[in-house]
């Protein structure tokens, strides 16, 4: 029958650009004809990426066909089909094999098909759970066999026919007859229908499990894909709901980006974060050590938290951090997602242990996968052919689909990537009810402005209003407008966050609103104006008496100073247990100083229970609060793996140009062929018969080297000979094309 070559040689230009679309690493480097082509449509590497692609059914089609030996010998499509057992019908498996054609895995008729004999070197060790055939066992006399074991025989020949054909025991190496055999295994092995693969291991004979399994040899197929059980929403729902976890990641990394500006988390040699501090930070948030760990991994792979240099590295955020911070929800959001499609690590791993029992943690180089960005985009791309506002009900269906259309992908982590993935999509809003948000579809189909102006429309209104309660807790029934926001952080304690976000006004809360400057009137006037509700007594009470204590003291630099009106509070100061350390002394009845930074003194008059307020040279009180550190971060190129680039449409074109250039040259019959070399007659000769062949206007048959180094073979018909330079025509193409002598491997003149 015809090869691989004679059958890729007879397709159009069509079907081998589809070839290499599918499968690009046949195209590099070039090759020079078809005939090379199949050599490496043959490479085992490449038939097992080949098989990458392959479903379920494709996966167990090409399966059959090796149990048939289509490798050595040409298999007819019905023997196939019945391999494939009684649910399968020959329609079904003709579309199997003509997706196998494609993919230049199988060629040959229906009646003659052949596979690349690596295909088998390719696939599982057991094709189909079969094991190797006994030499002396026919199928008649294995169905006879079976038929003559007793029920622990047959148990055990039953659970052998299943996945995996082998099993271990101590009888493998032993000898015995059918006189001494006491157990199932050692009976069997006396009566042949077991093989000993070792001195431990036996194995079953494949006719006896094709025995066991009757009409379905290959055992249970899936010839379709699976269905998926869909719960139906109305978009908008999806989209409100997707908002919602939007606002809560917002308000998470938010708040540990404040945490980390204040006090950042040293670097471990690893190069993660360690456990103790994803710990705190997690109590801090009250959120759950997975939570934060998101968090982390989408703040560095958004450029907002870096690792400074030097010899004790820390985790600080970067300058990009502050603009972040500055920016609307949309604008938040939307670089977050598209770092997180394009994250080329696992955060699912972290929690795990790697080889060594190692603890994986965020940002360790163990989670770096760089087809991590490929596979979200599959699993996200099964919730896009879903109708607009369908969800999955669950993710273990999602997971049994695309397991059918790719069971090679993913490895032992195929299943657990669905689960994660949609899990960091929910978190994330770009995924809500098991549905694709619109957010997240212009996530991952569009860019960053695009996505931010869709998630816009989705998010609530901001409300100018809070709603104040007489237990001093103060509710938002919403999202609130970024000035009423930033007031409410600054003068209450978050209590509750979620739809509506419950703060609480206490003493400490209205001390920090009045060391950023803030005035008992301005707070009176801000609850006044902003609240809904009646302004409690209680909290006019509390705002009044913080106040009245607050700022008494006053804090300087001498390096710092204390100055008060009340000598005799000054007097209290110095007689208070523990102030000693901050080397305070009197120089005036109203005057204290001390040679300690002012951060520290009023840091120890706070613990020592005093109210003490900063003021600068002008008198007014100061915002001595600390944005922390910054570092630059790294450039977006630097966080990306550089994956290579499939051909283009152009290069394909080019490509099959070639090889089917090389395919004429290799066809031509050729006179005597010579090797230019430089600086020796054999280049005065070539160069001769170069002129001669463009004088005589006959064809010659070139080897050539182009400028990337890549070889191939033409047919030319010279033009002109000179400047170092053959101009001539390609007989296949018809194309004029200049050859640089230099690059000429090989010449002859074509045999009419």
């Amino acid at each position: 029958m015809a090869s691989l070559a004679d059958s890729l040689r007879a397709r159009g230009d069509e079907d081998l650009t589809a070839l290499l679309r599918m499968r690009p690493d046949l195209a590099t480097p070039p090759p020079a004809d078809t005939s090379v082509l199949a050599t490496r449509a043959g490479v085992r590497s490449s038939v097992a990426r080949a098989c990458e692609d392959l479903d379920s059914f494709a996966l167990s089609t090409l399966e059959a066909l090796v149990l048939l030996d289509a490798d050595s010998a040409p298999v007819a499509l019905d023997a196939v089909a019945e391999m494939l057992g009684s649910g399968v019908t020959p329609q079904r498996t003709r579309r199997a094999v003509e997706e196998l054609r494609r993919r230049a895995l199988v060629w040959g008729e229906d009646a003659e098909l052949a596979v690349v004999p690596t295909a088998r070197e390719a696939l599982p060790a057991f094709p189909a759970g079969l094991g190797r055939p006994a030499d002396d066992l026919t199928p008649d006399a294995a169905g006879a066999a079976l038929a003559e074991l007793d029920e622990q025989e047959r148990d055990l020949v039953s659970k052998l026919a299943g996945p995996r054909p082998i099993g271990r025991t101590k009888d493998a190496g032993r000898g015995i007859t059918a006189d001494e055999a006491t157990t199932p295994v050692q009976r069997l092995l006396a009566k042949g229908l077991l093989l000993r693969r070792d001195a431990e291991t036996v194995e079953l004979p494949r006719q006896l499990a094709l025995a066991v399994r009757g009409d379905d040899p290959m055992g249970p197929v899936e010839p379709e894909e699976p269905l998926l059980d869909l719960v139906a929403h109305d978009q908008a729902t999806v989209d409100s709901t997707a908002a919602g976890e939007v606002l809560e990641l917002l308000r998470h990394l938010e708040s540990l980006l404040h945490l980390w500006s204040e006090d950042p988390p040293d670097v471990l040699r690893s190069g993660g974060i360690g456990v103790r501090d994803i710990r705190r930070a997690a109590k801090e948030l009250d959120v759950d050590e997975a939570r934060v760990s998101l968090l982390v991994e989408l703040a560095v792979a958004a450029n907002l938290i870096a690792a400074t240099d030097g010899g004790e590295p820390q985790w600080t955020l970067t300058y990009a951090a502050d603009t972040w911070l500055a920016s609307g929800p949309e604008q938040r959001w939307a670089p977050l997602a598209k770092s997180w499609v394009d994250l080329p690590r696992l955060p699912g791993l972290i929690g795990a242990r790697d080889e060594k029992d190692r603890l994986l943690g965020p940002l360790s180089e163990e989670l770096r996968r760089p087809l991590a960005p490929r596979d979200r985009h599959r699993i996200l791309g099964l919730l896009d052919e879903l109708p607009g506002g369908h969800g999955v009900r669950d993710a273990d269906e999602a997971a049994a689909v695309l397991a059918w259309r790719a069971p090679r992908r993913g490895g032992r982590l195929r299943d657990d990537l669905v689960r994660w993935t949609l899990r960091e999509a929910t978190a994330l809003g770009v995924v809500a009810l098991g549905a694709l948000s619109s957010a997240g579809r212009a996530v991952l189909f569009d860019d960053a402005s695009t996505a931010a102006q869709v998630l816009t429309s989705a998010l609530p209104e901001p409300l100018d209003h809070v709603l104040v309660q007489a237990d001093l807790t103060v509710v938002a029934p919403g999202r609130l407008e970024p000035e009423l926001a930033a007031d409410m952080n600054l003068v209450a304690d978050v209590e509750s966050a979620g739809s509506a976000t419950v703060y609480r006004v206490g003493e400490s809360s209205v001390r920090r609103a009045l060391d950023a400057g803030r005035g008992a009137d301005e707070l009176h006037a801000l609850f006044r104006d902003r609240s809904r509700t009646p302004i409690p007594q209680g909290l006019t009470y509390l705002i009044d008496d913080v106040a009245r204590r607050h700022g008494r003291l006053r804090a300087g630099t001498a390096s710092a100073f204390l100055r008060c009106d009340d000598s005799v509070l000054l007097a209290e100061v110095l007689a208070s247990p523990g102030i000693g350390e901050l080397e305070l002394r009197r120089i005036a009845p109203t005057v204290l100083v001390s040679p300690l930074p002012l951060v520290e003194v009023l840091d120890g008059l706070r613990a020592a229970g005093f109210a003490p307020a900063a003021e600068g040279p002008d008198g007014q009180i100061l915002d001595l609060r600390s944005d922390g550190h910054r570092v630059r971060g790294r450039g977006k190129a630097a966080q990306q793996p550089v994956l290579p680039t499939p051909p283009g449409e152009e290069q394909l074109a080019e490509l099959i140009a070639q090889v089917r250039s090389g395919d004429r040259a290799g066809s031509v019959r050729r006179g005597s062929a010579m090797s230019p070399e430089r600086g020796r007659p054999s280049a005065e000769a070539t160069l001769r018969l170069l002129r001669d062949a463009a004088a005589q206007q006959r064809s010659v048959w070139l080897g050539f080297v182009n400028s990337n180094g890549v070889s191939s073979q033409v047919v030319v018909q010279p033009v002109s000979v000179g400047g170092g330079v053959l101009q001539g025509v390609d007989r296949g193409s018809g194309e004029p094309g200049r050859f640089p002598l230099h690059r000429i491997t090989s010449v002859a003149v074509v045999e009419d």
